[in-house]
């Protein structure tokens, strides 16, 4: 193989994403040549609508798997939690690299954690899994929506638009960003989206790429990624819905944690299960209907409905 090219979308951190693989496949392959195909997605089109209200599963790789099925590019780079846990026949998601920091971040000019946020504060998210855990926290806080690339937000927080905004940790350290307060939001208390700060490469099941890229892949990754994937099958949930998972890998044992919300943050529905690391995928499954049984169905059925 000689030529690669690897659909991606054109924000910054979707670039440095693509690019990182591109680093570690040239550095795999001698002379490999490796072109970027940019493609605007749905998500990047519509900027003035909640994401939650835009409606749909794969707003930001939809049009990216399409070029791949109609041949113009080997494979897609993706944040997994964008990635809908249902593709299109013929396309796999089989590797996932190094996962980075799957946390969440609070970032202010002023304020050093949610608990010193002003009576009423001013909060930016696009999340509903985040507004309704900060509203959990802290009932009084005004989340408000934030769209936009990672660089437009952080600009609307310096320009005090917002007294603080929520973005993944994961995009804020892969482009080196940062404000005056930064504080982490992290498990126990504060539970990340499913697959957050973990890469997907996404290609065609019945060509060479699985082997080609096989030595990309990390263990820890995939089967955390697995766990909290299959919990988000089992909600039958999009990346737009108030659910969360966190899974931990110790040796052959991973633990899940999951949670639903509603979107006020009055109602946290939260479960946690183990099991042995090659059954991860059914664990996530076990644990969403523990879930639902619990209530979390009727949380979900609302959100469907009203979108």
């Amino acid at each position: 193989m000689k030529k690669i090219t690897i659909a991606t979308r054109g924000s910054k951190l979707a670039l440095w994403q693509a690019n990182h693989i591109k680093d570690c496949l040239q550095a795999q392959y001698e002379g490999l040549d490796v072109e970027l195909l940019i493609i605007k997605t749905t998500g990047d089109k519509i900027l003035d609508v909640p994401l939650a209200k835009v409606g749909g599963k794969g707003l930001f790789v939809k049009e990216i798997e399409e070029a791949m099925l109609n041949g113009r590019a080997d494979l897609a780079v993706h944040s997994m939690k964008d990635v809908p846990v249902e593709l299109p026949e013929g396309l796999v998601v089989g590797v996932n690299p190094t996962r980075e920091d799957n946390t969440d971040s609070l970032l202010s000019v002023e304020y050093g954690s949610v608990d010193e946020l002003p009576e009423g504060a001013k909060i930016g998210t696009s999340s509903l899994r985040r507004r309704a855990q900060l509203l959990a926290l802290r009932p009084d806080l005004n989340v408000l929506d934030l769209r936009g690339n990672v660089d437009t937000r952080l600009r609307k927080l310096m320009e005090g638009q917002y007294d603080a905004i929520v973005m993944a940790t994961a995009g804020v350290k892969r482009l080196g960003l940062s404000a005056p307060k930064v504080s982490p939001l992290a498990p126990p208390t504060f539970i990340p989206a499913v697959a957050q700060g973990a890469l997907g490469i996404e290609y065609a099941e019945d060509g060479p790429m699985a082997e080609f890229l096989e030595f990309l892949n990390c263990r820890n990754s995939r089967v955390t990624v697995q766990a909290e994937r299959g919990f988000l099958t089992g909600l039958n949930g999009g990346c737009q819905v108030p659910i969360g998972s966190h899974a931990v890998l110790d040796g052959d044992t991973v633990a899940l944690t999951g949670c639903v919300w509603n979107v006020e943050g009055t109602i946290t529905i939260r479960k946690e299960i183990s099991g042995p690391a090659d059954k991860a995928f059914q664990l996530g499954l076990d644990l969403a209907q523990q879930v639902l049984d619990a209530g979390a169905k009727e949380i979900l059925d609302e959100l469907y409905c009203d979108a």
